[in-house]
């Protein structure tokens, strides 16, 4: 089936019991043995089925199903948040003593788990000097255990190379690690040019409607883990926390997984609840139609915005003079992303005022929702980061995000049009000479 297809059907058959169309919300926290062999061969994952909402639920397993078809995977783990599901990809192959390399633009949070968080549980992170696989390689050693970037960095809008970044991976025997949240797989499937792994934060288009918090971490299924069992002997060797279970033994090419359901998710508990999963399928039901008009009206935003003597500079990867225009070729056939950026003249005071002004924009630090968002990174998402730190994450302190949503056009280019005549009032270009 196509994705726009996939995003309505995939991962679920009319329940046998009610014969219900839409997914039932399977509201339990367990599920009764039939016996105590029964519940033993559950448990040494000998027979299919469910144990405890901890590790699995009916309603959460039709998002995981639906979410691996969308990206091309395997397998899937639907958890709590994004950044749990990223931690997860990580801790899933690291361990004491080893490192992860990763592009520098990243979104404020993973850069904080990633230069603050995980180095204290003794997993280093390399941050490259670029997104190019050239900077990457060559901060690959024996020790590494994985690449990691965002297809499109939120907020610096670059688009990684994500064959180039495969290709490095591969002759190094690790996995590539995605963070496909802003381009989604209707837009690109990273699996397809070579990733390894995607993660998403679902809260964001895949949900769509900034109800419901959760994340997804996608196995392609790929990665030969007993070929390089001894940079990963946790999938090739009993596992002593599992009754000695091997992974790849019992799973095959879904050990990546697998190991990260029973390990991660079972004994630390970043637990998606059964009715946010409900509510994740009902926002992926439109995930392709939405992000047809969110990129078509992003398209009219950016022009707007490039042809408007207030607006300083817009970073968007359909311009031709934009420095991943290429990649936006070779990846979104020329299409953009509904994420921009742009600075307001004036700098950062006018953008303050242009902020404020705005009307339908809401201003809040979600990206993905129908509604159109706006964020000022460098004092919210990116606010722990020094100014050198987001200066590499593609961050300046007069830099406004754009989210565009769903809205009629006309009603958006209205609010920015307003906003954009009160950043250049008199007194704001008294208070701008005057910094």
């Amino acid at each position: 089936m196509k994705s726009d297809t996939v995003a309505v059907h995939g991962g679920y058959e009319t329940e046998p019991t009610t014969r219900a169309v839409a997914v039932p919300i399977y509201q339990t926290v367990a599920y009764e043995f039939d016996s105590a062999d029964h519940g033993a061969a559950l448990f040494n994952l000998e027979v299919e089925g469910h144990r405890y909402s901890r590790i699995s639920n009916p309603t959460t397993a039709v998002l995981e199903r639906r979410v691996a078809e969308l990206e091309g995977g395997l397998e899937a783990l639907c958890v709590s948040s994004g950044q749990a599901a990223l931690n997860y990809a990580v801790l899933n192959l690291a361990e004491i003593g080893s490192n992860i390399v990763s592009i520098p633009q990243l979104y404020g949070t993973t850069h904080t788990l990633f230069a603050h968080i995980l180095p204290g549980q003794g997993v280093a992170v390399r941050f490259a000097e670029t997104d190019g696989a050239d900077a990457i390689e060559k901060l690959i050693d024996e020790k590494t255990r994985a690449i990691f970037c965002e297809s499109v960095g939120n907020p610096a809008g670059n688009i990684c190379d994500i064959e180039a970044l495969a290709a490095v991976a591969a002759r190094h025997g690790i996995p590539l690690i995605v963070d496909n949240t802003v381009a989604t797989p209707i837009l690109l499937r990273p699996i397809d040019y070579g990733a390894d792994i995607v993660v998403h934060s679902l809260t964001k288009f895949m949900g769509g409607h900034g109800t419901t918090l959760g994340g997804a971490i996608v196995d392609s299924g790929r990665f030969p883990w007993k070929t390089h069992a001894r940079r990963f002997p946790m999938f090739s060797e009993p596992d002593p926390s599992y009754h000695g279970l091997i992974y790849t033994e019992h799973f095959g090419p879904a050990a990546y997984i697998a190991r990260c359901r029973s390990v991660h998710l079972r004994t630390t508990g970043a637990v998606l609840a059964p009715i946010s999963a409900f509510l994740l399928l009902q926002g992926i039901e439109t995930v392709a139609l939405r992000v047809e008009r969110h990129v078509e009206n992003a398209r009219r935003v950016a022009e707007f915005l490039r042809d408007d003597p207030r607006v300083a500079w817009v970073n968007y990867a359909s311009f031709a003079d934009n420095p991943y225009h290429r990649l936006a070729q070779k990846y979104f056939g020329g299409r953009a992303c509904s994420i921009l950026t742009f600075g307001i003249e004036g700098g950062f005071p006018a953008g303050k005022v242009f902020y404020d002004a705005l009307k339908l924009f809401k201003r809040l630090v979600n990206m993905g929702d129908a509604k159109s968002l706006a964020c000022h990174p460098a004092s919210t998402t990116h606010r722990q980061m020094s100014t050198q730190e987001q200066a590499k994450a593609g961050v300046g302190p007069e830099m406004i995000r754009l989210s565009v949503g769903i809205e009629h056009i006309d009603d958006i280019l209205a609010d920015l049009d307003q906003a954009l005549a009160a950043s250049q009032a008199p007194d704001v270009a008294r208070l701008v000479a005057a910094e």
